[in-house]
């Protein structure tokens, strides 16, 4: 979330990708370090122990969602 927030500062649209067992610490994130509006997309947990082939069905399935983040200003 550090690193969103600080491209959104610089102007560059960004949009935060995390585990969903950490959409709790993205929504602590954004609301202290004061970006409320900052961006992000879960994709399922786990991620440590995924292989390759599981990492791109996530990515696949989070596409959408992160583009729809983006265009969603």
């Amino acid at each position: 979330m550090h690193d969103t927030v600080w491209f959104e500062i610089q102007g560059i649209p960004s949009v935060s990708i995390a585990s969903s067992a950490f959409g709790q610490a993205a929504e602590t994130q954004r609301k202290a370090l004061g970006m409320e509006g900052a961006r992000y997309v879960l994709v399922p947990h786990p991620i440590q122990d995924a292989t390759d082939e599981e990492m791109r069905v996530k990515a696949r399935e989070a596409f959408d969602h992160i583009i729809g983040a983006l265009r969603d200003k």
